[in-house]
């Protein structure tokens, strides 16, 4: 088998495998969003985000990027051979986790009468987000397990973590929301970091990897390059996180709470369900492209590869999202979500260029260039925020999508020249091509929906997305011969 043949199926078999996590995760999302949905309501949705978005944001300030920063070098070190070198790196890192999470607590405890204040305009949640304080320390050290797993691309194992933590997670918090309605929010959430630690730390023993709690002044010392290139990845997280906290906050102030939850329920759809491409590119692409940073002609034909197959997984449920948007909202959530819709329709139009923007960006990553990726990422949140405010202001809901899809046209621009300028990046002959194919199908979907109602447009809607898959399978035919691997399995 080529060596070109053999990239493109380890982009597949990391995509298929993190897809069926997806897949999973999806149905037990459905089923929490669900039952949030018809026990809590929009307001209910509203609170969690919130909630979430503050931890995030407190995360972001007090995490240092360590969970990145660590994946790479636990990944060059892994390349090296060498399991010493393994074992001090881990160590290090899992000690330097501890002092960052208890960071992340104690800033949480202090702040919880301000952040009450700033987040829901008044006090009355100032025990809550101080019982929330635990979840700091908790999330820090499952990065510390799940570095270790995807810095040695344990691939099936962070999988059947991922499948494991969802389905305990899920039946650990319905029913404090069954039983305690908006009461059960915040134990659901503390309960929910307790088994995604748990899951993740006895996947982490399984790797072999001994280490040992070092001298915190020694840590910082060894692990200097890791918080050097951390700190900045924390800035650039943290400037996201915070972007993404002002515009829950701008919708609450110039809406409300449940539009906030329309808000979330919107991009969970955006994010989580064609998720599994960008789940792929953060756990198997970003170490490989890691290991061969430092040599365009491996970089380049590697980023061309994952985003062509991007592109061509994502087209075919892009265009299945765009014509079946109502049903879709109905399934997931309830009818009243559906306001929600147009939000969706022109966000998904935006991820075409999502997909293609983050295929480059990691290479700055890969590279350890973090004040590069930090003033990049600075400026795209700077228009982001820009952009979705003044969406919002000007048309609501639908705004914010409209705003999502300039955004990421904007930043697909800005990382593309700076990734050709700066390390000599070209996109190969058949990207442009593959663009050419897929958009104009999508954008046939996103037109037949607002143009032709009933079952014309579903017939027509449907034929669109067949012929999207269809391009998608000769095309992933063509440079891994997958259906010859089908008939294998299939025989098999």
């Amino acid at each position: 088998m080529s060596d070109q043949k053999s990239s493109y199926r380890q982009i597949m078999k990391a995509t298929s495998i993190f897809g069926g996590v997806q897949v999973f995760n999806i149905l037990m999302q459905l089923i929490r969003s669900k039952v949030i949905a018809v026990l809590l309501g929009p307001a209910g949705m509203g609170v969690i985000g919130l909630l979430n978005s503050t931890i995030s944001l407190i995360t972001s300030v007090s995490n240092f990027g360590l969970g990145t920063s660590a994946v790479r070098d636990i990944s060059e070190a892994d390349a090296s051979g060498n399991r010493e070198k393994v074992q001090e790196t881990v160590s290090v890192f899992r000690t330097l986790v501890w002092g960052t999470g208890i960071l992340g607590m104690i800033l949480m405890l202090i702040l919880a009468p301000w952040l009450s204040q700033l987040t829901f305009g008044s006090e009355d949640y100032t025990v809550p987000f101080r019982l929330l304080s635990v979840i700091l320390l908790l999330t820090q050290l499952t990065a510390a397990q799940t570095a270790l797993l995807q810095g040695l691309r344990k691939i099936q194992w962070m999988a059947k973590a991922g499948v494991l933590s969802g389905t305990l997670g899920l039946a650990g918090t319905l029913p404090l929301y069954y039983f305690f309605g908006m009461q059960g929010i915040v134990p659901g959430l503390v309960v929910t970091a307790v088994i995604v630690f748990g899951v993740q730390s006895f996947y982490a023993k399984k790797v072999g990897v001994h280490t040992k709690i070092l001298p915190f002044r020694k840590a910082l010392q060894s692990g200097k390059p890791m918080l050097q290139l951390g700190f900045m990845l924390s800035l650039s997280g943290l400037i996201t996180v915070a972007a993404s906290y002002l515009v829950r906050i701008f919708i609450a102030q110039f809406g409300n709470v449940g539009e906030v939850g329309l808000y979330n329920a919107g991009f969970s759809i955006v994010g989580v369900y064609v998720g599994m491409v960008f789940t792929a590119m953060s756990t198997d692409y970003f170490p490989r492209l890691s290991g061969v940073n430092s040599d365009p002609q491996k970089y380049n034909p590697l980023i061309n590869q994952q985003s062509e197959t991007a592109i061509l997984l994502l087209s075919p449920l892009i265009c299945a999202f765009l014509i079946f948007i109502n049903w879709g909202i109905i399934i997931l959530y309830s009818e009243q979500f559906l306001p929600i819709t147009a939000m969706i329709q022109y966000s998904m139009l935006g991820i075409y260029f999502k997909a293609l923007s983050w295929s480059m960006a990691y290479l700055i990553l890969a590279k350890g260039d973090s004040r590069a990726f930090f003033w990049n990422e600075l400026l795209a949140n700077l228009y982001l925020l820009i952009l979705n405010c003044t969406g919002y202001y000007l048309d609501g809901l639908r705004g914010l999508g409209i705003s999502f899809l300039i955004g990421y046209i904007l930043y697909f621009i800005q990382i593309f020249y700076f990734v050709k300028l700066k390390y000599g990046f070209v996109y190969s002959k058949g990207i442009p091509v593959l663009l050419v194919q897929q958009i104009p199908l999508g954008m046939s979907c996103f037109l037949l929906y607002f143009f032709i109602e009933g079952w014309l447009m579903y017939t027509l809607g449907s034929i669109l997305i067949l012929i999207s898959a269809g391009i998608t399978l000769y095309r992933m035919n063509k440079t891994m011969n997958v259906l010859e691997f089908i008939k294998s399995k299939i025989k098999k």
